[in-house]
């Protein structure tokens, strides 16, 4: 059986340990470990908290007639931004039967909250991070009629191995599709993040864009399963909009922006070191944690970005809404303001460092990922980041002093 036959509330592309991976294998943590108690453990996450407060009736969701159902006003209540929609088309998920490319899959997210949506379908997929545990998978009726309910554990037979550095997350993977979206080989699925080649990202994918000559794996299917090269030959550049590839009414949008799918490939990985090294924390695995610290650091540090050969241009307002959501210093510098000319991100310090996942790691393991990260910061050429010039280094210690609550004292 192919994997997404056995997934459960994937939010990106479940392509089982076969996949190869942008990202070094780490060996899984129990999730059954009594420190951690995955499926047992109070949750407390953006999701689980509105299934309360829709059960105590503090909370309700508008129900649209047509086949958007609650999506609209789930979003709104999530603080999830219509304008971070991105488009998957390959059959990769549990609704992998309802996706094709004439009905892609459509998936939304902020800093804690992935939303998937597929026209016809039953039911929402949601991933929510609980800052301890990490990634939550949750399920609702789009018709309306309850809130979130946490799925069971089959989800975790994608969503826990390699593919999510050894623990329970999430992860967006480019594969080669056939004409019906389905993966041609398996063996061909690679997962994808910032530091992965323009060229080998998105199969599978819908993108919208303004980026130059860029060749990526996007917006095109083939019939030579074994050549990725003769996807990358089909994809079609510049797209500004999706209209006449399938039918946009069913979709809150007709774009399925790079910018915001770029930020989300990296949120994810982010998200899934995170809670690696909070694991090992609680677990005491300190002989993995020593390493992974290291990986996590170099991920913050956009220390293997691969670089942009052109300027890249988002085609919906993502890129305007998404700065305004971070904390800003006095000279209105953000970690979440754009380059998008060289590399992702202005300043490259990762924005999750603001977020709970980060605030909640254990303190012994937080104080040692801000040792790291200040020696790097004010070392001269530091080994391994010279692409951080002294002058941006110096911008990031200076926007985090200002911005970031509860830092060391000798910061």
């Amino acid at each position: 059986m192919r994997p997404w036959g056995v997934v459960c509330a994937l939010m990106t592309l479940a392509l089982g340990a076969r996949a190869f991976l942008a990202q070094d294998y780490k060996p899984n943590l129990k999730a059954d470990d009594p420190a951690i108690a995955y499926a047992r453990a109070h949750v407390d996450d953006a999701a689980s908290r509105l299934a309360e407060e829709i059960e105590g009736g503090s909370a309700t969701l508008d129900v649209r007639a047509d086949a958007l159902g609650v999506l609209p006003s789930l979003l709104a209540r999530l603080g999830v931004g219509s304008d971070s929609q991105m488009l998957v088309f390959s059959k990769t998920s549990v609704q992998a039967a309802r996706v094709s490319p004439e009905r892609p899959r459509a998936i939304y997210f902020n800093d804690n909250v992935t939303v998937a949506y597929v026209p016809g379908a039953p039911t929402i997929e949601i991933v929510a991070t609980d800052p301890s545990l990490g990634p939550i998978f949750y399920t609702m009726p789009i018709a309306g009629g309850g809130g979130p309910t946490r799925a069971g554990d089959g989800c975790l037979r994608c969503h826990h191995g390699p593919n999510t550095a050894g623990v329970p997350g999430i992860y967006v993977g480019s594969v080669i599709p056939g004409p019906t979206g389905a993966p041609s080989h398996d063996s061909t699925a690679i997962i994808t993040d910032h530091r992965t080649a323009f060229r080998d990202r998105w199969g599978g994918w819908y993108v919208t864009a303004r980026r130059g000559e860029q060749p990526d794996r996007a917006n095109a299917t083939t019939l030579d399963p074994e050549n990725a090269e003769s996807l990358v030959r089909e994809s079609r550049q510049n797209l500004p909009t999706l209209s006449g590839l399938f039918d946009p009414r069913p979709y809150l949008a007709a774009t399925s922006d790079i910018v915001a799918l770029m930020t989300f490939e990296h949120q994810t990985q982010m998200t899934n070191l995170l809670t690696r090294v909070g694991w090992e924390a609680r677990i005491g695995a300190s002989k993995e944690q020593d390493a992974d610290i290291d990986d996590l650091v170099a991920y913050m540090l956009f220390a293997d970005e691969a670089p942009l050969k052109e300027p890249v241009e988002g085609v919906s307002s993502f890129a305007r809404t998404f700065p305004q959501r971070g904390p800003k210093d006095r000279r209105g510098r953000s970690l979440r303001d754009f380059d998008l000319r060289t590399r992702l991100f202005r300043y490259p310090l990762s924005y999750m460092i603001y977020s709970a996942a980060f605030d909640a790691l254990p303190a012994p393991t937080r104080e040692r990922v801000y040792r790291r990260l200040h020696a790097i910061l004010t070392a001269h050429d530091p080994p391994g980041f010279a692409r951080i010039s002294d002058a941006d280094r110096r911008a990031i210690l200076e926007i985090v002093k200002e911005t970031k609550a509860g830092l060391p004292s000798d910061w």
